[in-house]
């Protein structure tokens, strides 16, 4: 029933994306092979405005999963006499499709509406939504020639969106918006979280300048507030592109807050992982254990995360970094705790509009347990991609993770999982 609803849904996306106009809106990043390595909306805009603008497009992707697994954790019987550390038994196979719809609409000079709802996602059954923002990059509405001068330099982002940590969320997979991700999988700890709140952006000669403050929490509320504390998330950055042929980009972002019920800035991607059930046992769902893959290091009460990212792009050649250090703890915790990260991509684009890659990354992750254990989890992926044309790509990945050092009693003691994705992505 499901794939009926997301095959028809797919269908209407289609028949009015031909009646909608399907150009390109001002400060906009679209969402085909056009948006790859675009980060931060830049200030420089050639579309003029000519009234109001309804822009509705869509993201779809959907994998062939061939990925075996294998652990040694102690048996744990539950009270039916269920070993809840024993391993799912998976093959291969087809993923449920995922797919986004995205509305964009132009509402006046400078002003811009984004709205993504997710329409199949691996954790929820329904339709939902990601999150909707305001962006001004003009403030024509004051009159006001000081706001103008202003405003060639400033964007502002209003509403409950992603929060602008670190770089790396500019190169994720984002449910059924897989295009700017040249992997199948994310990183082992997924820095993603939508929040309520604002955000400046400062941009001038390739420096760039980030101040936000959000609630804190992926969704609103005014209960516990003595509990609730606001996040702070900055950046500072330089991006410059040489000679038309050399680009270099450097940021350093932290994100901060002091207190939560539950923070999520490890857990906030509810649409799910890529590599399904590996690590799960057999009582487990799609749909229930959705981040299969990943690490939560559980830091929901208080945390402060800091990342550098270094990214270059030489004649096709990419290298992105993410050197990543994460500190705080869960409310019953009395201790912060640290865990770090490390993932290095490379990427080579090549054939005439740059319609094929190659692609490695290596991703590191350790750190301390309540229970006072020191593990780590490493990734090795590797793969390729064709871009059969600026709206379609297909993927093709091997990935080996394992994990390091977990307690005997943890599913995850002696696990590892390898094998094979392939990925198809439509995106407009």
């Amino acid at each position: 029933m499901k794939k009926s609803i997301l095959f028809l849904t797919g269908a209407i996306l289609f028949s009015l994306s031909s009646l909608a106009q399907q150009r390109d809106l001002q400060f906009w990043r679209p969402y085909d092979q056009r948006g790859i390595n675009v980060f931060e909306s830049g200030k420089a805009d050639t579309v003029a405005f000519d009234g109001l603008k309804v822009r509705i497009g869509g993201a779809f992707t959907q994998q062939f999963q061939s990925i075996s697994h294998e652990n040694s954790a102690s048996p744990i019987m539950d009270g039916n006499g269920v070993n809840v550390n024993q391993l799912m038994d998976i093959g291969s196979g087809f993923n449920l499709a995922t797919a986004n719809l995205n509305i964009d609409v132009a509402l006046a000079d400078g002003i811009r509406l984004n709205l993504i709802t997710y329409l199949s996602s691996r954790h929820h059954p329904e339709t939902w939504v990601k999150g909707g923002y305001l962006q001004f990059d003009k403030l024509a509405f004051l009159n006001s020639t000081a706001f103008d001068k202003i405003m060639e330099k400033v964007t502002i982002k209003v509403g409950h969106m992603e929060v602008n940590y670190g770089d790396s969320h500019f190169r994720r997979s984002d449910n059924g918006n897989a295009f700017y991700n040249p992997f199948v999988g994310n990183y082992i700890m997924d820095a993603f979280a939508t929040e309520i709140g604002a955000e400046v952006i400062y941009q001038n000669n390739g420096f760039i300048a980030v101040a936000s403050m959000t609630g804190g929490e992926i969704q609103g509320g005014v209960t516990n507030p003595d509990k609730r504390k606001p996040s702070f998330i900055g950046k500072l950055g330089y991006d410059k592109t040489l000679d038309n042929e050399l680009r270099l980009r450097l940021t350093g972002s932290v994100y901060t807050t002091s207190g939560s019920v539950n923070n999520t800035l490890w857990a906030g991607d509810r649409s799910g992982s890529r590599y399904y059930l590996v690590m799960s046992n057999t009582l487990a769902s799609t749909s229930s254990d959705f981040r299969t893959g990943r690490f939560n290091p559980g830091m929901r009460d208080n945390v402060t995360a800091i990342v550098l990212n270094p990214f270059i792009s030489y004649r096709g050649l990419e290298l992105f970094g993410n050197f990543e250090q994460s500190k705080g703890k869960a409310s019953n915790e009395s201790e912060d705790r640290t865990w770090n990260q490390v993932g290095v991509d490379a990427v080579y684009r090549f054939g005439a509009r740059d319609n094929y890659y190659l692609a490695g990354r290596y991703n590191q992750a350790g750190g301390e347990m309540p229970n006072g254990l020191e593990p780590s989890i490493s990734r090795v992926q590797v793969g390729g991609g064709w871009f059969i044309s600026k709206n379609i790509l297909a993927k093709l990945e091997y990935v080996n993770q394992n994990y390091q050092d977990f307690a005997a009693t943890d599913i995850l003691n002696g696990g590892s999982f390898n094998g094979f994705m392939i990925e198809g992505v439509i995106g407009f």
